[in-house]
């Protein structure tokens, strides 16, 4: 009689999952997974915006030893292009979100600003414009 148990119970681990059992197995995962993405998303926002500042003073690092070099900054007509012209940058960066900052000489001042997801002034959150002037570009 035993032996038949045990027959029986290796018969049943053979068998494989039930499909109540792969659905709660795809369930837990489905749970797992979309709580990830709660909490993975907006941190992705914020790495763009970080990175976004950090091109900007990189991109000022470059400006300074174009102002070095030549005694001024570039215009805002000529821009960005001065300092691939020159060899500072390989070329002109775009910004995390795929549009070119936006560089204006305000006076001998450069003046560098990526205007965020949306690529239009203004906005807020991922929206939001991330400018040289900015005392967050300077972290």
């Amino acid at each position: 009689m035993s032996d038949t148990k045990t027959k029986r119970q290796q018969q049943r681990r053979r068998r494989g999952m039930t499909l109540i059992e792969i659905m709660v197995v795809i369930t837990i995962l489905g749970l797992i997974m979309a709580a990830v993405g709660v909490s993975v998303i907006p941190k992705l926002e914020e790495a763009k915006q970080d990175t976004a500042r950090l091109d900007i003073k990189n991109i000022q690092s470059a400006l300074k030893l174009y102002y070095t070099k030549k005694g001024k900054y570039p215009d805002t007509g000529t821009g960005l292009r001065a300092l691939v012209e020159t060899q500072n940058l390989d070329k002109i960066p775009l910004d995390p979100w795929g549009h070119e900052y936006v560089y204006m000489n305000e006076g001998g001042k450069p003046v560098l600003i990526s205007y965020g997801a949306d690529g239009t002034q203004g906005g807020e959150g991922p929206d939001a414009d991330i400018s040289s002037r900015d005392a967050t570009a300077q972290k």
